[in-house]
């Protein structure tokens, strides 16, 4: 059974993201210093490598792969979920940072009409396994988590698969402290396929949640939300003395807990941007280095729910920051089906 376990601890965690789209994944996870590697849709490749993900989102514009340098070298493999969960968690560790990874199936049975219990049972697999993987580990503190399912918002009320997701994923995590929840992002798949792909980032030491005084912390929303509020921080600050970015959750036009600009495509996305202004400034209060705008130091993720909707993020987004500030732009569910846009990242000088 391969485990990470800790090169040397005698150095503060590194980590840069960047977006390439002038090299393969082979040239690039040939780089010892490379933690992981997402390459998003159809066109990217499926290599056996425990620091590659592909990631079922379809890109807009040309392809580019996402990749995470840390400290070299880095160490990977991969390590047997427990049964419920099945398949096997990949990961990859430097010494100070874990990036890991798992697609959990949902179990047969719960699939049927009006019944989305299988991505409860699946987030709630998937999530255990993740605790038991990173708490057992030297890397026991997460810093940020991605999830992607399918069929976000299918469903009514309280049985809507988002929802699902909520309850099955506290029910993996156990008992936990709100306040060192990690950042996190929770994305709509459009491929049809009941798995839920998670992966994360996770340190030796822990960082700084922030949350952003326009919106009501997710785990505080009422109960109209639904049985579980999500578990997630609105962004983490880095553990003290890394040179790491700040992580942004998925962000979208909520101010307080409510969607605002329902229909209104470009409104949403000027309400985004102003939630990031609100959250920089939180995390600036902590961290006066960090630059107030978005810029060259930012990376961004953006995700669009309608397909015809592309191409005018795309061009709005071009206006307001030209080629300041790189960007993939990903065809994918929102979690709320008011919400057409919603965008997530990293931060840095």
């Amino acid at each position: 059974m391969s485990r990470p376990v800790p090169l040397s601890p005698g150095f503060p965690p590194r980590l840069s993201v960047d977006y390439v789209a002038d090299a393969t994944p082979a040239q690039l996870l040939a780089q010892p210093d490379v933690l992981a590697l997402l390459g998003f849709g159809d066109d990217a490749p499926r290599l056996d490598d425990p620091r590659y993900l592909r990631v079922p989102l379809q890109t807009h514009g040309p392809a580019q792969l996402e990749v995470w340098r840390a400290h070299a070298p880095v160490r990977s493999g991969r390590t047997p979920a427990p049964a419920e969960a099945g398949g096997e968690i990949a990961w990859s560790s430097d010494g100070q940072l874990l990036f890991g990874a798992m697609e959990v199936d949902e179990p047969a049975g719960h699939t049927g009409e009006g019944d989305n219990s299988g991505i409860m049972l699946a987030a709630e697999h998937a999530y255990r396994a993740l605790t038991h993987f990173v708490g057992g580990s030297e890397y026991p503190r997460l810093l940020r988590v991605w999830n992607y399912l399918d069929a976000i918002t299918l469903g009514d009320g309280d049985g809507e698969r988002y929802r699902q997701f909520c309850v099955g994923r506290a029910r993996g995590l156990g008992d936990f402290d709100t306040s060192t929840l990690p950042a996190a992002t929770a994305i709509g798949r459009c491929d049809d396929a009941r798995t839920i792909q998670v992966y994360w980032l996770a340190a030796r030491e822990p960082g700084t949640p922030v949350e952003n005084p326009r919106q009501v912390s997710a785990y505080r929303y009422p109960r109209e939300y639904g049985p579980q509020p999500p578990s997630f921080a609105r962004a983490m600050l880095p553990p003290p003395g890394s040179a790491m970015p700040l992580l942004l959750s998925g962000t979208a036009a909520v101010v307080g807990h409510a969607s605002q600009h329902a229909g209104e495509l470009l409104a949403q996305l000027e309400e985004t941007f102003a939630n990031f202004d609100a959250l920089l400034g939180a995390a600036r209060a902590r961290n006066p280095a960090l630059p107030a705008q978005f810029g060259p130091g930012t990376r961004l993720k953006v995700y669009v729910r309608d397909r015809a909707d592309l191409a005018p993020v795309a061009a709005a987004l071009d206006a307001r920051f030209g080629d300041r500030v790189p960007r993939i732009l990903l065809h994918a569910a929102i979690c709320r089906r008011e919400l057409a846009v919603e965008i997530d990242g990293v931060h840095d000088a």
